[in-house]
Formats: structure tokens, C-alpha cells, sequence
């Protein structure tokens, strides 16, 4: 029998602020969402976001305490250029989001950008700098 990794779960604090921080990346949700304890979304191939509130995972690990300090979990977005890296990275910041770099031209050949998410999960923004990398 194989083994195929399809989930990424992030346990977040509050799920209404989650839900518009990953909708503002492009994900979809089912309306009303905001209300759920458990809620996904499909990000192609088979895989899936899913978000759980703290809640739900005391629910059935009543001794699970929430992490301390910053995250070990990083998503990365890729923006398709480096004028999007900018621009999603401004849109986040201006809604409120923080910014954990700025975007910069990356030696890897990257146009490169972090913000963190409602629970301090580094979401990284990444686009080729040119069209031959």
C-alpha cells in the first residue's frame, strides 16, 4: 500500500480571520464557513488545505495546548510574476496582514516576499524573476 501525502491542516485561532486571509490567496471556501469548527479547501491533485479550530482539536486532545513563538509551518504562493509578488504582498500588508519580508530579488532568481498569516504562519510569495529560470 503507498502512502500519498494530500493535506495540509493549519490549527487556527480564529476561523472567520483565517478564512479571509487564505480567500485574499484565492482559495475557496463554502459560504458560511466562518461558522464551522473544520472547514477545506481544494487545491488541486488532490490535496487540500484544511483549517481546524483550536477547538476541535481539544475536542480530542483535550491536552493540546496551542505552539509558542514562530511557526515551523511555511506555505508558498506562487504569483506567476514579480510585479504580482508586489502587488499581493501590498494588498496583504494594506489589509492589515504583517509583513515578515519585504519582497527582494533573491539569489536563487526569485522575486521573493513573506507576510504571516492570522496565527503567525509565514505565507511566502514567489515568482521567477525571468521567463529562463
Amino acid at each position: 500500500m503507498g502512502i500519498r501525502l494530500n493535506v495540509i491542516e493549519i490549527v487556527v485561532a480564529d476561523m472567520a480571520a483565517s478564512l479571509a486571509f487564505y480567500r485574499r490567496l484565492g482559495l475557496t471556501f463554502p459560504e458560511g464557513a466562518e461558522r464551522e469548527p473544520h472547514v477545506d479547501a481544494d487545491l488541486g491533485g488532490g490535496v487540500k488545505l484544511m483549517l481546524d479550530t483550536e477547538e476541535t482539536i481539544r475536542s480530542f486532545r483535550p491536552e493540546w495546548n496551542a505552539p509558542q513563538g514562530p511557526g515551523r509551518l511555511a506555505l508558498a504562493c506562487e504569483c506567476g510574476s514579480p510585479a504580482g509578488v508586489d502587488e499581493k504582498f501590498e494588498e496583504l500588508v494594506g489589509a492589515g496582514y504583517r509583513a515578515e519580508l519585504k519582497p527582494f530579488d533573491a539569489f536563487w532568481g526569485q522575486r521573493y516576499a513573506s507576510v504571516l498569516d492570522p496565527d503567525g504562519n509565514a505565507v511566502d510569495l514567489y515568482a521567477a524573476l525571468s521567463s529562463t529560470q
